[in-house]
């Protein structure tokens, strides 16, 4: 106990950190099949938000060093408006980490604007942390070139440092908010993508598939941006809708009426959905294949349809008279298997049952290493269908998206016959910002290859 109190309180908060993430490691092995499902949920959830905000308050701790404890040295340390500013920085901070318990209180069928606060302080807090590393490390790099060259770093310099590191923090950090802010308040881009497919049956040539994925119905998305997205693909006149996963982040019956503008899409050949490990997390899945098929969207629960141009049959045989029918396949998403959750993870051998080689096979599978697994069992996919990486959705996010996943966003050629597409998203989790990247509605033609 003696050591403990001589921790300090970054310590004190990653050893925080440590233990509830053992304890999620428990609960999930010892009282997952105990509790009632709707405690184990909001246990689960509650654990998620201790163990996220532990982590963030070594942040916290930086970031209050920075420009808070710093500034206080200075001569403007004893003003009215460096009391303020210690007040500002405090309102943003609790902000920050209170955003992830409004995934237990504040879900309905719109965001309030507690939720959306919150978590936009939650996207400033990421960009002014990295803004911050990366301000120190310059200063770092400057003094050691300083101390090389056999210069003395004066007082001026000091005093100036205490001074202009919380006044740039700001102005960053405003800028690329504001910035992220409203590239996520527009519309997604609608991009179209031609795809050259073998064996495409003739008489589906130029079939048009719109692919949706993480839109991520929650705390900051609800029902208003759900009937855009309707809209939008309406408006497109597609074949065939997929929805690649992580369409929510709550309870189906918390969603219901959120989730309900999916019931006016008009998808001539069907809409299809497959898991994210999203769903997972809301330990509702049946619940939300359920209300999924009440509004004619087709969860694709490791099976396949067979698809024709005159319409869709079960994967027991083929659509119809003759070979003009194409597979279209969905997985469980890979976290299923992680989190043991019963009756779910990636099963691709079920999944293509009945899908011959001699006929195009199209799999919808949520995360990008699912594709990669998914092609090292089966190479002879023809497309695969993907999401999850959002495009890194908020900079400096992007490049720990593009090194952690095997595709990233955009178009992949992996063999002669064979293209990933790795959607950006629809929305956004969560923070309703996008900063290098836009979200999307995929619009893609298939197209009878040479």
């Amino acid at each position: 106990m003696a050591l403990f109190r001589q921790l300090s309180l970054a310590w004190k908060a990653a050893l925080a950190a440590v233990t509830v993430f053992v304890s999620m490691i428990i609960s999930r092995s010892y009282l997952a099949e105990t509790l009632e499902l709707r405690a184990w949920r909001w246990l689960f959830r509650l654990q998620l938000a201790l163990f996220v905000n532990s982590l963030m308050l070594v942040g916290s701790l930086y970031i209050w060093h920075s420009i808070v404890s710093n500034l206080s040295h200075s001569q403007a340390g004893q003003s009215t408006c460096f009391r303020l500013w210690k007040l500002a920085v405090t309102v943003f901070l609790a902000l920050a980490h209170s955003s992830f318990f409004t995934m237990l209180f504040l879900v309905a069928e719109e965001p309030c604007f507690f939720s959306l606060a919150a978590y936009s302080c939650l996207g400033a807090y990421v960009i002014m942390l990295f803004f911050l590393c990366i301000l120190s490390g310059m200063e770092q790099a400057y003094q050691l070139l300083a101390w090389h060259r056999g210069r003395v770093v004066g007082s001026l310099d000091k005093s100036r440092k205490l001074v202009l590191r919380p006044a740039l923090a700001v102005v960053v950090t405003t800028v690329l908010s504001v910035m992220g802010l409203l590239n996520a308040a527009q519309p997604p881009a609608v991009k179209t993508v031609a795809v050259p497919i073998h064996q495409l049956p003739p008489s589906m040539n130029n079939l048009k598939i719109v692919l949706l994925s993480d839109i991520h119905l929650g705390p900051t998305v609800g029902k208003t941006k759900m009937q855009l997205f309707v809209r939008m693909v309406n408006a497109l006149e597609p074949d065939i809708t997929v929805i690649v996963g992580d369409l929510s982040d709550s309870e189906a019956s918390v969603l219901r009426t959120a989730v309900a503008p999916l019931g006016q899409l008009h998808s001539r050949l069907g809409t299809y959905f497959v898991t994210g490990n999203h769903e997972y997390y809301t330990s509702d899945v049946s619940n939300w294949f359920a209300l999924l098929e009440s509004l004619h969207v087709r969860p694709l629960h490791n099976e396949n349809v067979k698809i024709s141009a005159a319409g869709a049959q079960d994967g027991g045989g083929g659509a119809g008279e003759g070979d003009d029918w194409i597979c279209l396949a969905g997985v469980d998403d890979i976290e299923a298997d992680i989190l043991h959750y019963s009756d779910h993870g990636m099963d691709l051998s079920k999944a293509l049952g009945g899908c011959s080689p001699d006929h195009t096979t199209i799999l919808l599978a949520h995360q990008p290493l699912a594709a990669k697994r998914a092609l090292q069992e089966r190479p002879d996919i023809n497309l695969i269908l993907s999401g999850h990486t959002h495009a890194g959705q908020l900079f400096p996010w992007n490049v720990a998206a593009y090194l952690l996943n095997p595709f990233f966003a955009g178009l992949y050629q992996v063999a002669e016959a064979t293209f990933v597409y790795v959607s950006p998203g629809t929305a956004y989790y969560g923070i309703p910002m996008r900063l290098g990247s836009r979200a999307e509605i995929t619009e893609l033609i298939l197209q009878c290859a040479p």
